[in-house]
């Protein structure tokens, strides 16, 4: 597959997911040129996001959306050769991060250690004990609700180490290709190889869904790890907030 299906696939998982979690909550809204999805009482995805390049003329519109929907981050992928991102600046947006998006060509399974366990997420208990965890490792909440609403739309993992809820993974495909998301792994538990593990089980996941390609959105924290799993890089993510 080429260079530019890969990127595209990457914002359309990304984007999709987005979508498809705002849907049953009544919080997935479209324009002519943005979409924007913002889950009361959770910190994701609220995002706002265009499939096009954006121009000084966009800008009142992103600022009146954001006005009304006070929060929303805005994802610029960086793929269009233009300095549309110089923009943002202008308008009073500052970087909040980078992500990097990440692709890799799916063919064997890897062996996995067995340390960890790995039960989905499809009840309120869970469902409770997962958005707790995971802002541990990210630093924002994503509500039960979220996940209650979403329990077929999406699969979420609580993962287990000793009988301890130590992390959290989110799967989601699209056509052939298996999202990978919200990998996350409690302060106390790092440094122990766990995250590598999450990786090798989401990536066997992928392989019996038949999906041709894993795709991600890499923090720098994790982007070793997946390099080292064969992912390279494709486009960045620079997440802008109004200042």
């Amino acid at each position: 597959m080429n260079h530019i299906n890969l990127i595209k696939d990457n914002i359309d998982n990304l984007t999709t997911l987005w979508k498809t979690v705002a849907t049953p909550l009544l919080s997935y809204h479209t324009t002519d040129f943005l979409e924007f999805s913002q889950i009361k009482n959770s910190g994701w995805p609220n995002r706002l996001w265009f499939r096009k390049d954006i121009t000084e003329e966009n800008f009142p519109q992103i600022l009146e959306t954001i006005a009304k929907n006070p929060g929303l981050v805005v994802p610029y992928w960086d793929i269009f050769g233009s300095n549309s991102n110089e923009t943002f600046e202008k308008n009073g947006f500052s970087v909040r991060n980078k992500l990097t998006a990440m692709a890799l060509k799916l063919d064997k399974k890897f062996t996995l250690q067995n340390s960890l366990s790995f039960k989905r997420v499809l009840n309120e208990e869970d469902a409770k004990i997962w958005s707790d965890i995971y802002p541990l490792s990210f630093n924002y909440v994503i509500s039960k609700e979220t996940l209650v609403h979403n329990f077929e739309n999406a699969t979420f993992y609580l993962v287990h180490f000793e009988e301890k809820p130590v992390g959290t993974l989110t799967l989601f495909q699209t056509g052939k290709t298996m999202g990978i998301h919200g990998v996350g792994i409690i302060p106390e538990m790092r440094k122990r190889g766990l995250a590598e593990e999450i990786m090798k089980f989401a990536i066997n996941e992928a392989i019996d869904a038949n999906c041709q390609y894993a795709q991600l959105q890499a923090s720098d924290l994790g982007k070793g790890i997946y390099a080292r799993l064969g992912f390279e890089d494709l486009f960045i993510i620079t997440n802008y907030q109004l200042a």
